[in-house]
């Protein structure tokens, strides 16, 4: 096998969260076009059907279910539907998120377990589910962010918190299911990619955020997705239980 064909993905299914928009776009299109059929989840069915048409129009299978992953029952309806309709699972990628920036001394007992639920609840539910059913040689990398590394002049304690959670779960769960079961797990820590939640970022944050990065500029979200399909394939076999920051350098500074 040459070292390009490590990254295909021919013949293997994909699941991804948050597949209706932004990153979750660009990382259901990055596995389509290494080889996978996927298997979208997301609320917002009518955006989530958008993403199926890119998807079967790179010529892979596609399904689009909604999927709240908050809801452990959801969750395995997912897992159940691509079983059922793809014939296994052998990628997950656990991208849905919510962001709050609530001050601290502000924000309400429910705000905070919103974005817990979501965030960290949400994709341990999902691992849960897939675990069952994935064979080995499967992977599953967890969108975590460097928020869960560093700070970022925001007030995100909810979601700082459940991104740092994000990557102890990561560890854990790579040391339960590595050697036993064939399951690699890692994290991906994102920096600064335009996308619908950066959208809602206050006038100029987005641009000062960017003089703290090395690179001088925010991520191509292209580039995120194809660190995604390194991890996901044979290229990235020997790696698990890690946590990789794609941030142009803003941990490092």
């Amino acid at each position: 096998m040459s070292t390009l064909d490590l990254f295909r993905l021919d013949g293997k299914v994909a699941v991804v969260t948050g597949a209706s928009s932004g990153l979750g776009v660009a990382f259901a299109r990055a596995l389509a076009e290494a080889g996978a059929d996927v298997a979208l989840g997301a609320r917002r069915v009518d955006k989530l059907e958008e993403t199926r048409a890119m998807v079967e129009g790179l010529g892979r299978r596609a399904i689009a279910v909604a999927t709240d992953v908050a809801d452990p029952g959801s969750c395995q309806g997912l897992v159940d539907a691509t079983v059922e309709q793809l014939g296994g699972v052998d990628v997950l990628v656990n991208n849905a998120g919510i962001g709050t920036a609530y001050p601290a001394t502000r924000e309400t007992p429910e705000q905070f377990r919103e974005v817990i639920d979501v965030n960290l609840n949400g994709c341990y539910w999902m691992a849960q589910s897939c675990g069952r059913v994935m064979q080995p040689g499967s992977s599953i990398v967890n969108i975590s962010s460097v928020l869960g590394l560093t700070t970022a002049a925001l007030p995100q304690a909810a979601y700082s918190a459940s991104k740092a959670a994000l990557i102890g779960l990561t560890r854990d769960l790579a040391q339960q299911w590595t050697g036993r079961k064939g399951i690699r797990v890692n994290a991906l820590a994102p920096g600064f990619f335009e996308s619908e939640m950066t959208d809602t970022y206050v006038e100029g944050y987005l641009e000062s955020m960017v003089e703290r990065v090395p690179a001088g500029r925010t991520g191509d979200p292209a580039e995120l997705a194809a660190t995604l399909v390194w991890l996901v394939s044979p290229a990235g076999g020997y790696v698990t239980g890690q946590t990789l920051a794609v941030d142009g350098g803003l941990t490092i500074t």
